[in-house]
């Protein structure tokens, strides 16, 4: 079985910068919209998303592979600015800040989905990946995948539709 090489030290590292970055946009849409349906969307997803971020932390340490400091720092500082700029101050609009949060995790969610199919790819050359079940991550990851995309589009459509009559 082989060491981890230096670009599954870099993939690794850049996903995790994105799982925190998910996990925190994750719990903020949850907490922003408690008692609503996307609310109780995200109080079930928010916790699978930080649970996917987990998995990857404990691969990486099974791999001996080291966080990266700087792709820590900017996940953190990602996450900071995305309380800015989802939160409505930046347009005065709750229904575009849902629409753009929502976008930006169900991206983040296909991307992690991604990563773990080619992590599949390559799951006979790690021995920490060989003892993964990565189908049932891929599968939760496509999942989660299919409710946010169908909030996103809800929400797209009512802050995108929202006053274009008027123009």
């Amino acid at each position: 079985m082989a060491v981890a090489n230096r670009a599954m030290n870099v993939y690794l590292n850049d996903h995790l910068a994105g799982a925190m970055l998910g996990s925190d946009l994750a719990e903020q849409i949850r907490q922003r919209h408690e008692g609503t349906p996307l609310g109780d969307l995200m109080a079930s997803i928010a916790p699978q998303i930080e649970d996917d971020r987990q998995i990857l932390v404990d691969l990486m340490e099974r791999m001996d592979i080291s966080k990266n400091p700087l792709k820590q720092a900017s996940g953190w500082l990602a996450e900071k600015a995305s309380r800015v700029k989802f939160s409505g101050v930046g347009s005065g609009e709750p229904d575009e800040s849902a629409f753009m949060a929502l976008e930006l995790l169900t991206l983040g969610v296909e991307g992690k989905a991604s990563m773990w199919k080619v992590l599949k790819e390559v799951q006979s050359h790690y021995q920490p990946l060989a003892a993964m079940n990565l189908d049932e991550l891929i599968d939760r990851a496509g999942a989660q995948y299919a409710a946010l995309e169908r909030e996103r589009m809800a929400a797209g459509a009512l802050a995108l539709a929202d006053g274009a009559d008027r123009s």
